[in-house]
């Protein structure tokens, strides 16, 4: 196929882009092969199958668990979890280091800063999961109150997240103007922030689950037509892996659509 699988750097060969490419094709075919000799000889495969799962830095750490429950419970699965930067996880994609991205950031966003012939990409959204004011159960303030309004503060994603652009659109419909003294880009860090200071967030509850039940952060009020969105990112291959098309399907099928708790 007039196409370089090795290069020579020094006294050594090295993989090219290309052969990093066919080795994991290759040993996907080798795998198969070896399973259908099993069901042949013992009629069942005894397939141990590993998923290597993208998640993007801003991705809820409770969503993720609630979507990675049915592997912990597969005897016949083992799974490896890569936290990234999203251009990193595409990136990975593309040299079949990883199966599949969890990301809450819609794919459209980001594909023109990665080569256009390349991005062939197959995203599915998972689970809508509504945006709610998140604080201490102390706090009283309402959005029609101007005055208790100007008394709170607030620590919000950081820009260019969608649930920052959906509320800064909210307050510009309010005609209010939020005092904002801290942001970050990961859920992880605006639960710690919300949870360990005064101020307010908009979150989806899923994030502050545990706090929420024991009574340490409150869901104050649901952002009216707000809602953060997951996505599944995989790219268009021959061969799906079938824990993976069960997996997705199962998550379309289940609650996660209407609640990712």
């Amino acid at each position: 196929m007039d196409v370089q699988l090795f290069e020579r750097k020094g006294r050594n060969l090295y993989l090219t882009e290309a052969g990093t490419k066919a080795l994991s094709y290759a040993q996907e075919i080798f795998t198969k092969g070896k399973e259908l000799e099993a069901l042949l000889r013992e009629g069942q495969s005894n397939e141990t199958q590993h998923i290597r799962i993208g998640v993007h830095t801003t991705m809820s750490r409770n969503f993720i668990e609630t979507f990675i429950a049915p592997l912990l419970i597969d005897p016949h699965v083992t799974f490896s979890l890569h936290t990234r930067g999203l251009t990193n996880l595409l990136d990975g994609l593309l040299k079949h280091q990883l199966d599949i991205v969890l990301s809450n950031v819609n794919i459209n966003q980001v594909t023109s800063e990665i080569d256009a012939e390349q991005t062939n990409w197959q995203s599915q959204l998972l689970a809508r999961q509504p945006i709610s004011v998140i604080g201490h159960p102390n706090h009283r303030f309402s959005f029609e109150d101007q005055s208790a309004f100007n008394e709170v503060t607030w620590v919000l994603p950081a820009h260019p997240s969608e649930i920052r652009r959906a509320f800064e659109a909210f307050c510009t419909l309010k005609q209010i103007k939020p005092r904002v003294v801290a942001e970050a880009d990961d859920m992880a860090m605006l639960r710690l922030l919300a949870r360990d200071s005064d101020s307010l967030t908009v979150l989806p509850s899923v994030v502050v689950r545990d706090e929420i039940q024991s009574g340490i952060l409150v869901e104050h009020m649901p952002l009216e037509n707000v809602y953060e969105h997951f996505y599944a990112i995989t790219t268009q291959r021959l061969f799906t892996p079938p824990k993976i098309a069960a997996l997705l399907d199962r998550s379309l099928q289940s609650n996660l659509m209407g609640d990712a708790t």
